[in-house]
């Protein structure tokens, strides 16, 4: 078991309202989110790209010069931190976010492991949003994994339930991919597996040897404790306004620092100390800065 914890931090997610909740979506927005985040012990940060054009930050975009710019203010003013890339698409066109990979080549970059049913209800029982399959084929799968590997980027392998956790260990006995697996549980995702601490010495048994592994929790409160579990076991844990907008105390945070300052609080009364950026590196076997 490592003694230290490296810490992720996601700081837009994927279409999250800015004029609702403030999240950051300008290249000086995503470098000061950075910043804050690397302060308060992050190494990693997840980034997903918005479209700067006035009025439309609540949606993504794969625009080559977007992208560079939000890349080269974060590593302007943090150029140690790791850049984890964001890939999801629905769909079988991955041809944006392969063309970002090819050109930016990321230390390391999400790859979708399995399809999910994305379901929410509203408290009255209707559809939160139009019920929908994010689709991630294995055939999808392998043409993530071949651009990746033919541009030097560690797959972060996102799963959303048990079987997907379980087909990381088929995709490597396939040769699909190189090294050791890098596995994000995400829990919390109503349709998913939840956000229980009891899931996670489960689901760590179903994982192939060397794997590296942290949560990826989505919700409120209860996300703290199983945090806080995936420390105890061992593993990485991620936090930022992607997952959630609430501290420990159900108070609802102001920017990623304090959400990465809460978590680095937990690992440390876990008894860990945290991942430096070199010692993140060394711990998930990736390239030096």
């Amino acid at each position: 078991m490592s003694e230290k914890t490296v810490i992720t931090c996601a700081l837009t997610g994927l279409l999250t309202d800015p004029a609702v909740h403030r999240v950051p979506v300008t290249p000086e927005e995503m470098a000061d989110h950075t910043q804050q985040a690397y302060n308060a012990g992050a190494t990693i940060v997840h980034c997903h790209f918005r479209n700067q054009e006035k009025g439309m930050g609540h949606l993504p975009t794969w625009d080559l010069d977007t992208v560079g710019d939000i890349l080269g203010a974060i590593k302007e003013r943090v150029p140690e931190i790791i850049i984890c890339m964001s890939t999801g698409v629905v769909g079988p066109d991955i041809s944006g976010p392969a063309a970002c990979l090819e050109k930016y080549k990321p230390e390391m970059a999400a790859c979708n492991a399995g399809s999910l049913n994305y379901l929410k209800l509203r408290s009255n029982g209707s559809w939160a949003w139009p019920p929908m399959l994010f689709d991630n084929p294995v055939e999808k799968v392998k043409h993530f994994l071949d651009v990746m590997t033919a541009n030097g980027v560690v797959p972060e392998f996102e799963c959303f339930d048990s079987g997907i956790v379980r087909s990381v260990g088929l995709y490597k006995a396939n040769g699909m991919f190189e090294g050791d697996p890098h596995i994000s549980c995400v829990m919390g995702v109503a349709s998913g597996m939840p956000a229980k601490p009891e899931w996670l010495p489960l689901l760590v048994k179903e994982m192939i040897d060397g794997t590296h592994y942290q949560v990826i929790a989505v919700g409120r409160e209860e996300v703290w404790d199983l945090h806080r579990k995936c420390v105890e076991l061992g593993g990485n844990v991620r936090t930022g306004l992607e997952d959630t907008f609430y501290l420990p105390n159900n108070e609802k945070a102001r920017s990623n620092g304090e959400l990465v300052e809460a978590l680095a609080n937990i690992v440390r009364e876990v008894g860990h100390e945290i991942a430096s950026p070199s010692e993140a590196r060394k711990i998930l076997g990736l390239r030096s800065a």
